[in-house]
This record gives C-alpha cells, sequence and structure tokens, in this order.
C-alpha cells in the first residue's frame, strides 16, 4: 500500500507539472512571510518514553528566553501531547484547517509562556484523503507559520515516514536517547535508517542525551553512538548536551507546566538552557523555512534510490 507522504509526493509533482499550477495557486498573504527564514528543528527519538515533547516544549521556552519567536507543532501522529503537558484543550486544531473551517493562523494557540503551539496534528493523518486542490490550499495554509523565527516539531517516536520526512527536511534533527540500552539501540536504529534512507552524510543531526546521572554518563553514550554513526554508517552526530535525572521534571509533568516554568533553576532547566545557547550559536548557513521544508517533504527524499513502506 503508497505511504502517505508517498501519495503527497504524487500530487506535489502532478501540481508542479501542471501548466496552471501557478495559475490556481493562493496568492500570498500580506504581510506574512512564507517560511523562507524561519529555522526548523525536528525532535525525534527511537522510543517512546525517553522525554522528546518535554524537550520540544522546554527548548521552546529557552529559545523564548533568548528572544526568538517559537512555534511548537506536535506532528506525533499517534499521541498529541503538547497541548496535555502545557495542560490546555485547544479549541481548534489542524482538523479544522483541513475542513477549511479555520485557517491556521485561527488554530494557533499563544501560551503563557511566551510560546505558541499547533495542537492536534494527528490530522495529518487526514491528508491522504484531500484532493488535489484541498492539499494545494492547505500546504498554503501551513506555509504562514513560516512567520516566526523557530518552528519546533514534535514528532512521533519510532520511524514511519513520516517522522523519517520531518527529519530530512528540517534544518536540525534533535534525536533524543537516555542510557538505558533499549533507548540507545532504538536511538540507533533510526540513525541507519536515515543513513540507508538519505545520501547526506551531513543532515544536521544533533543528539541529546535525557535522565543521566552526570555529564560523564551522558558523554559515554554520546561517544559510543557518534564513533558508530560515523565509522560504520559514514553519518556526521553532532553531541549537544544532556539533560539530568531530575526529580523536578517529574513534579512538573505532574503540573502540567514545563519544568523550565515551575524550577528554572534545577539541573534540567540549566541543561536545557546550555543545550539551546549551543544551538543558536550554531546556526545552519540558511534556514530552510517552513516553506522550504514543505516543498523538500512533498517533492521526495534527496536519494534517488530511497525506498519506502508503510
Amino acid at each position: 500500500m503508497e505511504d502517505q507522504a508517498e501519495k503527497l509526493r504524487e500530487i506535489m509533482k502532478r501540481k508542479k507539472d501542471s501548466p496552471a499550477a501557478s495559475k490556481n495557486s493562493p496568492p500570498a498573504k500580506p504581510g506574512v512571510r512564507t517560511g523562507d527564514k524561519a529555522r526548523i528543528i525536528t525532535v525525534t527519538s527511537g522510543k517512546g518514553g525517553v522525554g522528546k515533547t518535554n524537550l520540544s516544549v522546554n527548548m521552546a521556552l529557552a529559545f523564548a528566553r533568548l528572544g526568538r519567536k517559537v512555534i511548537v507543532m506536535d506532528a506525533d501522529l499517534g499521541l498529541a501531547n503538547v497541548n496535555v503537558m502545557l495542560n490546555m484543550i485547544p479549541k481548534y486544531n489542524l482538523y479544522h484547517v483541513i475542513k477549511k473551517q479555520k485557517t491556521i493562523r485561527e488554530i494557533l494557540v499563544e501560551t503563557e509562556y511566551g510560546i505558541s503551539i499547533v495542537a492536534g496534528a494527528s490530522g495529518f493523518s487526514q491528508i491522504a484523503n484531500m484532493g488535489e486542490e484541498d492539499r494545494r490550499d492547505f500546504i498554503s495554509e501551513l506555509e504562514t507559520l513560516g512567520n516566526v523565527d523557530i518552528i519546533i516539531i514534535d514528532t512521533s517516536a519510532g520511524v514511519s515516514s513520516n517522522v523519517l520526512d520531518f527529519i530530512a527536511a528540517a534544518d536540525d534533527a534533535v534525536i533524543i536517547t537516555t542510557p538505558e540500552p533499549t533507548a540507545i539501540t532504538d536511538a540507533y536504529g533510526i540513525i541507519k535508517i536515515i543513513a540507508t534512507e538519505y545520501e547526506s552524510a551531513n543532515m544536521g543531526l544533533k543528539l541529546v542525551v535525557n535522565r543521566a546521572k552526570g555529564a560523564a554518563e551522558a558523554k559515554s553514550v554520546a561517544d559510543r553512538m557518534i564513533n558508530i554513526a560515523g565509522q560504520f554508517l559514514n553519518l556526521k552526530l553532532d553531541y549537544m548536551g544532556f539533560i539530568y535525572d531530575d526529580v523536578s521534571v517529574q513534579h512538573a509533568v505532574l503540573r502540567q507546566k514545563p519544568f523550565m516554568v515551575v524550577d528554572p533553576k534545577c539541573k534540567a532547566s540549566i541543561c536545557v538552557q546550555h543545550i539551546v545557547e549551543r544551538l543558536d550559536r550554531n546556526k545552519p548557513g540558511e534556514a530552510r523555512g517552513f516553506g522550504a521544508m514543505l516543498r523538500k517533504i512533498f517533492s521526495g527524499p534527496p536519494s534517488e534510490t530511497a525506498s519506502k513502506s508503510t
């Protein structure tokens, strides 16, 4: 069965080849950038339960403290947790955009923490059933999110084609793991699939080790993964830092608030701030932007030999 991303690529290819495509495309909205300068950071993991959504939300807060305008998009196709972590129940989500009942700007929710979120990204599963014109309109809506500095995409855990597409199209892909053997194995698994599916040896892959007892344990995990990725996969993996196994994190989760808000001086908060400052210093040469990311996803992976199946 043809997967969702492949269907989207075929639609976009027909659109590109059609002489009427440009004529029928909706005009750009006044005063709204089309994502050419927004930096796209994808956060993903080989398995669930390693702190992916927690990192996404708290990274967004850390960037906001640096003066950046940030959107977090919940692209977890199975369990949308960003709004739960923030104790929010958005009235509208991507489903309403797909049905043209709301614009993307109308479902964008500003939080009390200085960041905005796009909730209900499970609506992405509806895209495969949309007609060509509806898809084109939906893509145009998504592109208007580019009027910010940074878009953090919290993906599903695992190695679905959707996750791989987001990783390949982003400016930075942050892979989070823990020192647990199963988490390390699954993180290596997703890195290996990336190396197999895509040609580029420098895709901006970043590694964060979560729930570490200390810097030495985290570095040991990172060094092992970096060496294996480089030696056997010819893939560059940059170590961005670690996050302490901090009881403050669990307390914050139970209160449905970011731990950087509950205890900004706890070890985990300081670690995330350091990671974000390191990311901020290591900006990509030229951010692809959200529009460029969408076009990259829908035009297929960079490797001509890449093959995906459901």
